[in-house]
């Protein structure tokens, strides 16, 4: 049904799109991962109020049931960032290593850079390395205008030959070396 609704969505109809994400949501109204999910194909297509309808609602009906990281992601999409902040925390400080990514992007929506990266950076030392992380470290390491430790970051991500986030990586890294003004590299 999430499938089928995110062609319908992609081809024009709403409507029925809307019925199968409904559909999917109440056979597997737990499964937050594809909640999420749905909210990035309609905020995709424009149709975010209704992704955070969907995010509401299950914050709502789950919320006593739901972990603490699935807590934060739901409000960093609803872009409670405090809330998120809290939440994500918590799950970090109980060992929750997925939590570290959400964690940053939340840190980073509120601008706090340098504390974005520190998370980042321990997940890092602490848990497996994660191109994902790297690249991410990498951005913040940009806001901050610390090139060098931005390009380090980079190339760290860049060892771990993640095909999915290579050309990423590969971007980013052009980006620091016009940033650096260093237009031959």
């Amino acid at each position: 049904y999430f499938l089928r609704g995110s062609v319908l969505l992609e081809l024009g109809d709403y409507e029925k799109a809307r019925l199968d994400f409904d559909k999917a949501i109440s056979l597997m109204p737990t499964n937050y991962d594809q909640i999420v999910a749905i909210y990035e194909v309609l905020e995709k297509f424009g149709y975010r109020e209704v992704g955070n309808e969907y995010l509401q609602g299950t914050l709502e009906a789950s919320s006593k049931d739901m972990s603490n990281y699935d807590k934060g992601r739901m409000y960093f999409y609803l872009e409670d960032f405090e809330s998120a902040r809290n939440y994500l925390e918590q799950a970090r400080d109980a060992g929750d290593a997925q939590a570290a990514y959400y964690l940053g992007r939340t840190w980073e929506a509120l601008g706090e850079y340098n504390y974005a990266a520190s998370v980042y950076s321990s997940y890092l030392k602490d848990q497996d390395e994660s191109a994902l992380i790297y690249n991410q470290l990498a951005l913040c390491q940009m806001q901050l205008k610390e090139y060098d430790a931005a390009l380090a970051a980079i190339e760290e991500g860049l060892k771990l030959e993640d095909v999915s986030l290579k050309q990423t990586l590969l971007y980013n890294q052009i980006v620091i070396y016009e940033f650096k003004g260093d237009f031959k590299k």
